[in-house]
């Protein structure tokens, strides 16, 4: 039963049926409706259904000939200058039969790993011929697409899916592929996905796989993220003044080799939604950020990690007092 990943087998063709950010699938439903596609930008952080949208617009919109009026490129293929001097401008020139009122789509994914250079040489292109061809690109970052580029389309914004929205999709495919799992088990899954809709389903998947049943344990030992119950109970020895035994139990994590920026990351998300005083909750979160950023810059020691949980217990010293 080797079957294809669940990330691609449950990909909707539809882009009424893209879960998640109403406002940006309800404007390319009156795209693929209308069939007057501008040149699109979509940008917003990976696994939420950027790709998928633009693939079941073109789709929509051409039908039976989304083969010859679609060329794809991305991040994986070659896009430097001579791909958009030749690939591209030769697919802009091709003459192509579609449906009345219907466009070629250039499709560009990751566009904002394409060299600047690439991206100029786009610019011209997209006016040229902007009565057969139009470009959508898709990117993480739309501040990487350079300003030319950016005034010549209409940007969609994608954000981070919800909880409720990935754990509605979540159950879609754990009942067509009757999965054998426990809510907890959905609920670590969503945890550690942080709203990506492709990490969810790859970790449900690798869960299932390795062990046949989704509960919380499996779900951490498959995804390789420090427990959230491990980071709990450290945090709460500090506010328990235990600082000792909080000590230990990150010198656990480290040792386990979780990378620092895994551990704060956890360490963010159980503050955010950890039970105590807002005082101390804000208090404790402008520490977390201070930290990440000195570990973001490559300090990713234990010691500053332990300088942290140190942190801690001084702002709740202080809150006491």
């Amino acid at each position: 039963t080797y079957d294809i990943p669940w990330v691609e087998k449950y990909r909707p063709s539809r882009v009424a049926d893209v879960v998640g950010n109403a406002d940006a699938v309800s404007r390319l439903e009156v795209i693929a409706r209308d069939g007057n596609m501008p040149n699109l930008i979509l940008s917003g952080p990976p696994g939420t259904g950027k790709t998928t949208s633009i693939l079941a617009l073109a789709h929509e919109m051409l039908g039976p000939s989304y083969r010859e009026g679609v060329l794809e490129l991305n991040a994986s293929d070659d896009r430097g200058l001579d791909v958009v001097r030749n690939k591209i401008k030769m697919f802009a020139q091709k003459k192509v039969t579609l449906p009345p009122g219907r466009h070629k789509i250039v499709i560009l994914d990751e566009a904002d790993s394409m060299t600047t250079g690439a991206q100029q040489a786009l610019r011209r292109t997209m006016e040229i011929y902007s009565n057969t061809t139009r470009f959508a690109l898709a990117c993480n970052t739309s501040s990487k697409i350079i300003e030319p580029i950016q005034s010549r389309c209409a940007i969609v914004r994608f954000s981070r899916l919800s909880d409720q929205e990935i754990l509605g999709r979540l159950m879609v495919v754990v009942a067509a592929e009757k999965v054998p799992y426990v809510p907890e088990g959905l609920e670590a899954i969503i945890f550690t996905a942080d709203g990506d809709m492709r990490q969810a389903l790859n970790n449900l998947q690798a869960t299932v796989s390795g062990f046949r049943f989704v509960n919380q344990e499996n779900v951490f030992k498959v995804c390789d993220q420090p427990h959230p119950l491990h980071v709990k109970s450290m945090v709460k020895n500090v506010l328990d003044g235990k600082f000792d035994e909080a000590c230990s139990g990150l010198k656990q994590l480290y040792d386990l080799g979780y990378s620092p920026t895994d551990i704060i990351t956890t360490l963010f998300r159980v503050i955010k939604n950890y039970d105590m005083a807002e005082y101390l909750k804000l208090e404790l979160l402008k520490e977390t950020g201070f930290a990440h950023m000195r570990i973001c810059d490559g300090v990713g020691s234990f010691l500053q990690l332990s300088g942290l949980l140190a942190k801690f217990a001084l702002v709740r010293e202080t809150a006491k007092a």
